[in-house]
């Protein structure tokens, strides 16, 4: 059992537009959960993609020692980043396999190195299925997100 999880998520109100990210975050022992610590953000103009990946970066890199981690995420564009895609992007200095630059490749980059000092596990699971941890990432974001949004 991992003794860090992660459940990050990202919200934008348009995209682009104003968004947010948000980290629920639990250390565990054996199945108990001993500390929880919540994480938000956010951008005035920015994508939702941008949000969800800075959800997973922030959620590695407030960790102060290395750590085995399990990030729990509902977007399966980072799932899929960081577990498959990443590894030919640096392959071919940050390109997609059509040789096309890599989009927020900053952020993939930094997530890269953020997860390098720790032994992570990822998962995707469905958004908005009632997972309950999901629930609360996803009320951070929106929480996160609520300082850029315009009132009209």
């Amino acid at each position: 059992m991992p003794d860090i999880v992660a459940y990050t998520d990202g919200a934008c109100s348009g995209n682009p537009g104003p968004g947010g990210w948000g980290v629920l975050l639990q250390a565990v022992s054996g199945s108990d959960i001993v500390k929880e610590r919540e994480l938000k953000g956010g951008e005035p103009a920015t994508t939702n993609n941008r949000m969800e990946l800075l959800a997973a970066i922030s959620a590695l890199e407030v960790l102060d020692r290395p750590s085995t981690v399990r990030v729990v995420t509902d977007s399966a564009y980072v799932k899929n980043g960081v577990t498959t895609w990443i590894h030919g992007w640096k392959r071919n200095g940050w390109k997609t396999s059509a040789k096309k630059d890599v989009k927020n490749v900053e952020l993939w980059q930094r997530l890269d190195t953020a997860q390098s000092r720790h032994t992570v596990a990822w998962e995707w699971i469905k958004g908005h299925a009632g997972h309950p941890e999901n629930e609360r990432a996803d009320a951070l974001a929106r929480a996160g997100m609520k300082p850029f949004k315009t009132k009209i």
